[in-house]
Formats: structure tokens, sequence, C-alpha cells
């Protein structure tokens, strides 16, 4: 088992920046791939970013490309979200995966996302 707690979300205004973490324990040496997904109101759940965890490959959606960043730490259980240049379309709950090599996938509680001026 693999638990995951976010953290960083929060109020802010268009064009400002935001840094969510999120950190895992118990049975991180299963985990193959990490990422962000985000679920606005009325919407469906949609990936952010995803990293490869031994090699560091990076994918994103389009709509944050140039934007966002996604990293992790050299201990390879904690997975960032660097959110630059905010918009009001990205107001959403925000929530970690981890996925190991079996395909089971561990999901983060979410945290609030609200781009407003």
């Amino acid at each position: 088992q693999v638990q995951l707690v976010e953290s960083g979300g929060g109020l802010v205004q268009p064009g400002g920046s935001l840094r969510l973490a999120c950190t895992a324990s118990g049975s991180i040496y299963s985990i193959v791939m990490m990422g962000w997904y985000r679920q606005a109101p009325g919407k469906e759940r949609d990936l952010v970013a995803t990293i490869i965890r031994v090699t560091g490959s990076t994918n994103y959606a389009n709509s944050v490309k140039g934007r966002f960043t996604i990293s992790r730490d050299n201990a390879k259980t904690t997975v960032y979200l660097q959110m630059n240049s905010l918009k009001p379309e990205d107001t959403a709950v925000y929530y970690c995966m981890f996925r190991s090599s079996i395909g089971t996938e561990y999901w983060g509680q979410g945290t609030q996302v609200t781009v407003s001026s």
C-alpha cells in the first residue's frame, strides 16, 4: 500500500504561481509513474502531467505546456507541480496519483486551486 499526502493549494490571482507537493509513504518501491490530475466542477478528472519515477521523463496536457512543471525529489518519494501564469480556467481540485508496476493507482486527497481576482 501507498499513502499520499498533498499540500500547496490555495487562492491565487490570475498570472500568479503556486507549487503543489505530494509525498508518498509505504510501498514506494513498486511505483513507476507519478502524476497530477485535476477536476473542475461539473467536469471529468483530466490529466495534467506525469513523470516516470526512474527516468524523470515527463508528459503534459496541451493546456498547461509551458506554464506547469512536474518534478520529483531525489528520493523519488515526492512529486511537485509548479504552476506559473495561472489562469481562471486552471481552477480545480488537483489530485496526485502514483501508479505501481502492476497498474495499481493510488490517489491523494485532493487540494483546491482557485485562480480569481
